[in-house]
């Protein structure tokens, strides 16, 4: 019978926080109240890789993580702690930046066509005269030449017989009988299997799938059993072995096969508890004939921000942000569909504009504008990608879109539309991989930089144009998650989340007081200002919100946001001048006239965003699914995005906390909602051992009943002997004078808080005296 997970608590495994560190925290996991561990990849991957999704070898467990060992040490505490374990994989590609690293990836520049690992990856080998073309060189390849930047070692290795070429921190093989050639690096060259080619060819000339625009990541074609089977025999002995229970699933819709792919999981692990990656756009459903448990959570992500932001603000700051964009000299704000499209546009006519030509490759026959047509399609598409022969509706909406657009390339779209349509074609498979990345590059590290008059909004997995959920429609969410989908992750933070539940918490606060916002924005960029009005609004929320920051990490959330929009720098032609700007805004508000007075708004807001992160905490802990903590995040969490929101944890800190909170609430001493983050450490530890203690208090999902003056400013939920009450618009509800005669309608049972352990007796509860400590509440009922 396959085991599943009451709750989790991801562990980011590096070289710095090993599994040996991990096997040390078990116990406080378990204390915590979380019933898996979860833990990021654990293959071997690039040396000094801080995130384990660059595998270089398929067979070992990293051994600067700890290795196998260290995985079985880690295995036997958590069993000993009452954990199981959930461990992330990444099926989609292998890491390639350190050649040599990679073990199949080195054997195919060494061998070329001829390697046994060549059929491993997804090489275009015609376009490029058997070769893989690889993007590395600083300038042309004459250019580097006539500098004599390339250095060739004819001494032989086990894995390059005929010595290796060296071109600054890249190290390549020789082909065999090729190191002859040495004094003539022309002729060398020719002779490789690779071909060498400028940094920049990569945008149009790359000739391997790879992992969105990351040409250091290579794909590989899992939807070959031989493939599978090698790539995933280590993670299957895992589970054989009892050193897992179940896998998550990085990037599953860069497959060829998502579908295919997780049956042969399911059968090579028996079954295992199994969560994709997976983003689902707004109304979208997961495939319900797929084998897998659900997805990570961002759905849930975005269903629970939203319950907690005032719509009626929203429309207050779209108008803000029309004022920055006047001021600045920019054109008005486009529509949210016509700012994805034309986001999603300009990355497939650049930065994957090599993919783009691939499928005109892959055309059975010419089609007339067939490119122009096909980057119109995939900026046209409205999710993530279709399941052939499921999904053709998605692409008959694209194809009516792009024609609507582009009345010119009408032929050419409905020359191309059948044949994207059709499931045993390379080029409509191809095209479902492609519409994915083009997605992702287009609207979470495109668009949502350009979007910016709320960052709560701007969040994986989340829709900019559905602002707000009323209570109604929240519960309606949760109830369809506990139908269809009742094991499913649910999650506020994790390692790709622009910022975390806390930040976004705290910035959900400016939709309630939008002109306070707005003085408080033109005070500040009298200070310190890029000249870009919306980019000026980002990043002053990312110093409201983070609060308190270092000028060092707001300049890297500015450096990477600005470099993520594309508007006014970037990543691979930054500029200099503008970023400077960047880190004198950062400065300021650190350091200089502007610190002041974000301290001062920081300081009006922070109570009403802690009320946010709480009852957000509590809504996702006892929700329908299975709640993940995000390490470190039981405390208050002011990250940004990563690296920001992959730094230390301190655990022995925690642990210490957790132990005086245990004390401090047995002797009646409740944690007031200070910056010690005790608050939410309660909620946290009391929710999830509830969970996992209880399970059986958590079996259906009814909406509760509050009535009253304030009943919109309450959301209630009796999960089958469990009733969680959490406060929402808590700025409104302050300004009208609190609760009033607002009650919770109760059953005639008596209840107790387990927060405050207060008793209530049967019938309604007025919610002034249930939310006095706290604006959040879990009743246990007393039978």
């Amino acid at each position: 019978m396959t085991s599943r997970p009451v709750s989790t608590y991801r562990l980011q495994i590096t070289s710095h926080f090993t599994l040996d560190d991990a096997a040390k925290v078990s116990g406080y996991l378990h204390r915590l109240g979380a019933s898996w561990a979860y833990l990021s990849p654990l293959l071997a991957a690039t040396d000094g890789s801080n995130h384990g999704y660059d595998v270089v070898d398929h067979a070992h467990v990293d051994e600067s993580r700890g290795g196998e060992a260290g995985l079985a040490r880690f295995a036997a505490a958590a069993r000993e702690a009452g954990l199981g374990i959930l461990v992330d994989t990444v099926p989609n590609h292998v890491g390639v930046s350190a050649m040599r690293e990679s073990r199949w990836w080195w054997d195919v520049l060494r061998l070329g066509r001829a390697s046994a690992r060549a059929v491993a990856f997804d090489i275009e080998w015609d376009r490029a005269d058997d070769r893989v073309r690889l993007p590395v060189l600083g300038s042309s390849v004459d250019e580097v030449l006539a500098r004599g930047e390339l250095v060739v070692d004819p001494t032989a290795a086990e894995d390059a017989p005929d010595g290796t070429l060296s071109y600054f921190e890249h190290v390549l093989p020789l082909a065999p009988g090729t190191a002859a050639l040495r004094d003539d690096l022309p002729a060398l060259l020719d002779a490789q299997h690779y071909e060498l080619r400028y940094w920049e060819d990569q945008n149009d000339e790359l000739n391997y799938r790879r992992f969105f625009a990351v040409s250091e990541l290579a794909a590989i074609r899992v939807e070959l059993p031989d493939v599978f089977a090698d790539s995933h025999e280590e993670i299957v002995r895992w589970v054989r072995e009892g050193l897992a229970d179940g896998i998550r699933v990085d990037h599953p819709d860069g497959l060829d096969d998502p579908g295919g792919y997780l049956e042969r999981l399911a059968d090579a692990t028996g079954g295992a508890y199994t969560l994709i990656e997976k983003i689902l756009e707004h109304g979208e459903q997961l495939p319900p004939w797929w084998r897998t448990d659900g997805t990570t959570g961002y759905d849930a992500l975005a269903e629970i921000d939203r319950v907690l932001i005032d719509p009626d603000g929203v429309a207050a700051l779209d108008e803000l942000d029309q004022r920055l964009r006047r001021e600045t000299q920019l054109p008005p704000a486009p529509a949210w569909p016509d700012l994805v499209h034309d986001a999603k546009r300009m990355i497939a006519d650049g930065l994957l504009q090599s993919e783009v030509r691939r499928l005109v490759h892959d055309l059975p026959y010419g089609v007339v504008g067939a490119a122009d047509a096909l980057a119109e399609l995939l900026a046209c598409f409205p999710v993530y990608r279709s399941y052939l022969p499921a999904g053709r509706e998605h692409l008959r909406h694209a194809a009516q879109e792009a024609v609507a657009r582009r009345p010119d390339l009408a032929t050419a779209i409905g020359e191309l539309e059948p044949l994207l349509a059709d499931p045993d074609l390379p080029v409509a498979r191809r095209f479902q991989q492609t519409s994915g990345a083009v997605m992702a590059k287009g609207v979470e590290d495109t668009a949502f930089y350009r979007c910016t008059r709320l960052g709560t909004l701007t969040e994986v997995g989340g829709d900019p144009a559905v602002t707000a959920l009323t209570v109604a429609q929240f519960h309606t969410a949760q109830q369809q998650r506990l139908a269809a989908w009742p094991f499913s992750m649910t999650t506020l933070s994790t390692h790709d989340t622009k910022r975390s539940e806390d930040v976004r918490a705290r910035l959900s606060v400016l939709a309630e007081l939008p002109e306070r916002w707005a003085e408080v924005l033109g005070q500040l960029r009298k200070v310190a200002s890029t000249g870009h009005g919306p980019l000026d609004s980002l990043l002053w929320q990312a110093a409201v919100g983070a609060w308190p920051i270092s000028a060092e990490r707001l300049t890297d959330y500015g450096r990477k946001a600005a470099r993520e929009a594309a508007e006014a720098t970037g990543w691979q032609h930054p500029d200099a001048d503008f970023e400077t700007g960047l880190e004198a805004l950062a400065v300021a508000a650190t350091e200089g006239a502007a610190g002041p007075i974000v301290e001062d708004f920081v300081n009006e807001i922070v109570g009403f965003g802690r009320s946010n992160s709480l009852s957000a905490k509590l809504l996702q802990l006892t929700g329908p699914g299975v709640p993940d903590v995000y390490q470190g995040s039981e405390l208050w969490d002011l990250s940004l995005v990563d690296p920001d929101n992959r730094r230390p944890v301190d655990f022995a800190e925690r642990e210490r906390m957790l132990q005086r909170l245990d004390e401090d609430v047995a002797r009646g001493e409740l944690p007031p909602i200070d910056d010690s983050g005790r608050a939410k450490l309660l909620v946290t530890s009391r929710a999830l051992r509830m969970r996992r203690d209880h399970p059986e208090l958590f079996s259906t999902y009814r909406p509760g009943v509050v009535v009253g003056e304030r009943a919109e400013h309450a959301i209630a939920v009796d999960r089958g002997g469990v009733i969680v009450v959490a406060t929402r618009l808590p700025v409104g509800l302050a300004q009208a004078g609190g609760w009033g005669d607002t009650l919770l309608m109760n059953s005639e049972l008596p209840m107790v808080d387990v927060f405050t352990g207060r008793r209530f007796g049967a019938g309604p509860v007025p919610l002034a005296e249930l939310l006095a400590e706290y604006p959040v509440a879990m009743l246990e009922e007393l039978r």
